[in-house]
């Protein structure tokens, strides 16, 4: 990842680490021989303080002064030597004390080299840094004149520092790259074990944006990315639940909507329906009755005729009342069933002779299969009601032979009923509708016998309100209508 913590923190630590070991570079390479040369000057100082205090005090010869003394140029690498007014060598800490004493007396007494940079001259002393031509090497001399009178000179060799410090520095390289390395790995280390569960995170957050919320966080501790963890983790439930809740809401809100659309198309179908099939009867009924009134015809058989069509389109509106009243009552649920026992061959031979004039009329013939009794749990009157609209459809559509067959047959908890009826098979794409209310399949048909489309509809709320099932399929040569009861109380 360009922008990742893992390579920002670790691109900062080997600045960092690699930044200071250039900062060591420099100052080693810029303020180590002046510190070094500082450090030799106020050594040097030191031992000539020393030496001054006691050969002002007399005690120069003791020898306990002289091996501090000797302690003292052994550690710090000085050249020492002590001269009297006469030229006589007092002490001296080298081998080859006359070959010294003329480098000293010629650097006291001839000064004019170009390499000599004096550090510090005071009454007593003076402090300067040289080069030995012979041995091109730096020195640092202090030379003076003691307490006591005699001369010292000092000498140490500054040249070595430099040599120091370029081991240093080569020294300093190597652990300077090796620690950046070293750097670099445990820190990348230590960022991926923090980065690896932000990232762990950013995986779970990606995937809730796309409503996924099955990823969990596994939590390996009790630091700060672990409770965002646990918070994130919650998150995720509260808002699958919540997510849950509101897909839940919105699905009853889209049923609720469509069941009000559907409902407000049924109105509106409904009260268009009424309007047509009330129409025709009102018209027919008010001009007929208003030619009554105007006396259009005088004669008896005249008005008698307008009176009898009055009377049939009346009563076809009563019929389309009552209808409507019951479907209604039976699609509210407000007219209570009773349910009781009752011998269901008892209520088809029933209808079956209460329409035998209408069969008769219609050169219609019909059989009846099943034993009697037959006996089923139900409402014995709505029963009946869905039997004669069965029966009386039959009569009406019947064509070809002209045959009826109402057939009983028991099953195991259930008696299904079917009536067919010979004649022309009903379109397998309105088969869905002939339940709805006012759908005609053969308007003209329905029209002629005085049919208004709610029998069947009246038929599927009954049985719905019974909690059975009903039906209808085409046959070989004819149309078949059935449903079933229960021959069980339970």
């Amino acid at each position: 990842m360009r922008y990742s913590i893992t390579g920002k923190i670790t691109a900062i630590m080997i600045s960092i680490v690699a930044g200071t070991v250039l900062l060591c570079w420099f100052i080693n390479n810029t303020m180590l021989e002046s510190y070094y040369v500082d450090h030799k000057q106020g050594t040097l100082l030191d031992t000539f303080e020393m030496v001054n205090d006691e050969s002002g005090k007399g005690r120069a010869d003791r020898e306990n002064f002289l091996i501090r003394l000797e302690r003292q140029c052994a550690n710090s690498n000085i050249t020492m030597m002590i001269i009297s007014s006469d030229r006589t060598i007092m002490y001296s800490n080298v081998g080859d004390d006359e070959r010294l004493l003329l480098q000293f007396l010629k650097l006291v007494f001839y000064q004019e080299n170009d390499d000599t940079q004096v550090l510090k001259n005071t009454s007593q002393y003076v402090v300067e840094k040289t080069k030995d031509s012979r041995l091109e090497s730096d020195y640092l001399v202090l030379w003076g004149n003691l307490q006591n009178g005699n001369m010292i000179l000092m000498r140490t060799a500054v040249e070595s520092i430099k040599e120091s410090v370029g081991i240093a520095n080569r020294f300093l390289a190597y652990v300077g790259v090796t620690a950046v390395i070293m750097c670099a790995l445990i820190i990348y280390a230590v960022t991926r074990r923090i980065t690896n569960p932000i990232l762990q995170l950013a995986d779970i957050s990606r995937r809730m944006t796309n409503l996924d919320f099955d990823a969990k966080f596994q939590s390996k501790g009790r630091n700060e990315v672990d409770l965002l963890g646990e918070h994130m983790n919650q998150m995720s439930e509260t808002l699958e639940k919540t997510i849950s809740e509101l897909k839940s809401a919105n699905n009853e809100l889209k049923i609720d909507i469509e069941r009000k659309t559907e409902i407000d198309k049924m109105r509106k179908e409904f009260i268009s329906n009424v309007s047509h099939e009330l129409k025709t009867p009102i018209a027919l009924v008010q001009g007929y009755a208003e030619g009554l009134k105007e006396c259009i015809n005088d004669d008896d058989a005249s008005r008698e005729f307008y009176c009898e069509v009055i009377m049939d389109e009346a009563d076809k509106m009563n019929k389309l009342v009552k209808n409507l009243l019951t479907l209604n009552q039976l699609e509210s649920g407000i007219e209570q069933v009773v349910f009781e026992r009752f011998d269901l061959m008892e209520v088809i031979w029933g209808v079956v002779n209460a329409t035998a004039i209408l069969r008769e009329q219609n050169d219609i013939s019909l059989e009846v299969f099943g034993q009697s009794p037959e006996y089923v749990w139900a409402d014995e009157f709505k029963t009946e009601q869905v039997v004669m609209n069965y029966i009386s459809n039959a009569i009406h559509y019947a064509s070809g032979e002209k045959k009826i067959m109402v057939s009983v047959i028991p099953g195991a908890d259930t008696v299904r009923v079917e009536v067919f009826n010979t004649g022309n098979p009903i379109p397998e794409e309105e088969l869905a509708h002939i339940w709805e209310k006012f759908y005609k399949v053969d308007k003209a048909r329905t029209r002629e016998y005085g049919g208004n489309g709610i029998g069947l509809s009246i038929v599927k709320a009954i049985m719905d309100s019974f909690h059975r099932e009903c039906g209808v399929s085409n046959e070989e040569n004819g149309v078949k209508f059935w449903f079933e009861l229960d021959s069980k109380s339970q």
